[in-house]
């Protein structure tokens, strides 16, 4: 709540709905109204009028059984909106599908919010994967390929300065945690042009990303592919299916004006 202190515009109702929104998540589908409180970090009667107006508006309902509350459908047209409109989506879209017919892996495209990186394209292949990445999921940087990719194309002390601002949790027996040991991987994905990790963020996947930049050089996304390490070693995977991601990002930096 410190923004209200300081920007008389900032519309402090406004804040708290978009928190009770963000409350709901894969953990937390359901909520009583002390949950939703709690999550939001405001107080039982806030949550209460942020809830009701949320629910009056029809992006808050309740579940029939339970009677606890949930997020309803009309949430989904506030990021569809955002994905409709965005032209980096659209410039992507066919160099995404020819990325997945011929390298037979899913690919995607995400975008950076913060310390992650976003899903807000893919394309899915018959092929099984061992972990569903839907679009809209965040996952971090320090520990994804697509992540690092966007990475390499800031000055080391700027990652430096990200990386030591963010928990660094180790979600797998391999995650790197330390900032100096990502810093090679950022490093030796500006030498390379595509960065990598394996089984990192979920045991039995890899990924192989490139950045995508736009005119000025600077990242405005992240390509990259999913191969599951049933199908493939890290090797093979980096001789076989970087220099498709690369082609791709590259592709894709081509087609943006921005």
């Amino acid at each position: 709540m410190q923004p209200a202190l300081a920007d008389p515009l900032f519309n402090q109702s406004l804040e708290k709905g978009l928190a009770v929104l963000r409350a709901f998540d894969a953990a937390h589908p359901t909520l009583t109204l002390g949950e939703v409180a709690e999550l939001a970090g405001m107080s039982k009667g806030s949550a209460q009028r942020a809830v009701h107006t949320l629910q009056t508006l029809g992006y808050v309902g309740k579940h029939p059984q339970t009677r606890r509350f949930q997020l309803l459908p009309k949430v989904i047209d506030l990021g569809f909106n955002y994905l409709a409109a965005h032209p980096l989506i659209r410039a992507a879209h066919p160099y995404l599908s020819q990325l997945a017919q011929s390298s037979g892996e899913t690919a995607s495209l995400t975008e950076a919010v913060d310390a992650d990186m976003v899903y807000i394209a893919q394309f899915l292949t018959t092929q099984h994967i061992p972990v569903l990445t839907p679009v809209g999921m965040r996952i971090p940087m320090y520990c994804t390929s697509s992540g690092r990719a966007w990475l390499s194309t800031l000055p080391d002390a700027q990652v430096r300065s990200l990386l030591n601002s963010t928990p660094r949790t180790a979600r797998t027996p391999n995650t790197l945690t330390s900032v100096n040991a990502i810093l090679e991987h950022v490093a030796l994905c500006r030498k390379q042009g595509y960065a990598t990790n394996c089984e990192e963020l979920f045991i039995g996947d890899m990924g192989i990303a490139a950045p995508v930049v736009n005119s000025q050089g600077r990242a405005v996304a992240a390509v990259h592919l999913s191969p599951p390490t049933s199908r493939w070693s890290l090797q093979e995977a980096q001789t076989k299916l970087a220099p498709l991601v690369i082609e791709c990002a590259r592709a894709i930096s081509r087609s943006i004006a921005y």
